[in-house]
């Protein structure tokens, strides 16, 4: 980066105007206090010449106080040992042919980790250096990152023990007395390794789809789906488990619109969104399927599929948590991973979704999907 300014050190707010970096011959000026990172120059007698907006915020220090200083009395980092940095570093003074310091954590005074890299701006190589212009970075994004993937490997190592467990006690156990076992009691233990077995398989496929919805990556294969016909199926799905039909109640509003989307993923919006209203519910589970505006610009029509219960619902301070990772409704299991899913797969079909109170008092999800139909139908 090549830095403009004088090598005095100017005041105030046109100081920073002084280091605004230039893009080619095009005269576009940036003001540093626009940039996102802390920027801290120095001239070639490592006086402050820059200190912009956000490096005040990270560093805790008013750009009137850093500005003329020493750089490295404005700026005293030290590593995780404890060393001084600038004089690990000496820009000034060390080898000729160094051009940059590599991103890494240093200390500020009162223990505070940042990111800090440096450049130094030569006028020709191997000259004397002109510019010290160093980046700053708060690392508390970094540490929320860290924190949030320290909880899915806890999470999933959790999940996973108990069918894993599960699993390796009853093939043990069949494998050592086989004979000892009648065909029923063989049965009972298969059947229990065999659920154990679709929980595992179910937590590592929510694992890939958390990586491809983080990285961008979730692929969509849009096809006709009859919306209707795929809630009417999940209903039918939990009757024949045991839950009484009267507890499900289907509302589809005529004429729908024809909706392209990816058949599997939008049963796995549906199941988890009809799952968690029986799960953590009560009363009536009702789900009314309408037409209504696409959400998605150049469309007209969208449809929109509403999932409510009569149960307690959820707490007006935990609405906006709802689809964040590991979010539980309530202490009846499950891994906190299904909205987030939910939320991700709406997302990429073009969607939005929301939650809200019914009018029966308990949680309320709606989702709106565009039609999606593809270009060559269009």
């Amino acid at each position: 980066m090549s830095v403009a300014g004088t090598s005095t050190a100017p005041q105030g707010r046109d100081a920073r105007r002084t280091a605004v970096p230039r893009q080619g011959d095009h005269g576009c000026g940036l003001d540093p206090d626009q940039l996102p990172d802390g920027l801290v120059v120095a001239d070639e007698r490592g006086r402050v010449v820059c200190f912009n907006a956000a490096a005040a915020r990270i560093t805790a220090v008013r750009a009137a106080d850093a500005l003329g200083r020493p750089l490295e009395k404005a700026l005293p980092l030290e590593d995780l040992e404890g060393r001084r940095w600038w004089q690990l570093t000496d820009p000034y003074g060390g080898l000729a042919i160094r051009t940059r310091q590599p991103e890494r954590n240093l200390l500020l005074p009162g223990v505070r980790e940042v990111l800090v890299s440096a450049r130094y701006v030569r006028a020709v190589p191997l000259g004397p250096v002109r510019r010290v212009v160093v980046s700053l970075r708060d690392t508390e994004a970094r540490r929320r990152t860290e924190r949030s993937h320290a909880e899915l490997i806890a999470t999933v190592a959790h999940e996973l023990r108990s069918p894993l467990t599960s699993v390796k006690g009853f093939t043990a156990t069949l494998l050592a007395k086989w004979e000892r076992f009648t065909d029923d009691q063989k049965r009972l233990m298969l059947e229990t390794v065999d659920a154990d077995a679709d929980r595992v398989t179910r937590l590592i496929a929510e694992l890939l789809d958390i990586s491809r919805i983080d990285s961008g990556r979730l692929e969509v294969r849009r096809q006709p789906v009859d919306i209707g016909a795929a809630v009417s199926r999940h209903i039918q799905a939990y009757v024949a488990a045991g839950q009484p039909a009267d507890r499900f109640l289907l509302r589809i509003e005529q004429p729908l619109p024809d909706l392209w989307a990816d058949p599997d993923k939008i049963d796995q919006v549906l199941s988890n969104l009809i799952e968690n209203a029986v799960r953590h519910g009560e009363g009536t589970v009702t789900m009314d399927v309408t037409p209504c505006a696409s959400p998605r610009e150049g469309e007209e029509t969208g449809t929109s599929v509403t999932v409510s219960d009569e149960g307690p619902g959820i707490p007006e301070e935990s609405m906006n948590r709802v689809f964040t990772r590991f979010w539980r409704g309530s202490k009846r299991g499950g891994t906190g991973l299904g909205l987030y899913i939910v939320k991700g797969i709406v997302e990429a079909h073009g969607g939005t979704i929301t939650v809200g109170r019914a009018s029966g008092g308990g949680a309320e999800f709606r989702f709106t999907l565009p039609v999606g139909a593809p270009a060559y139908l269009a």
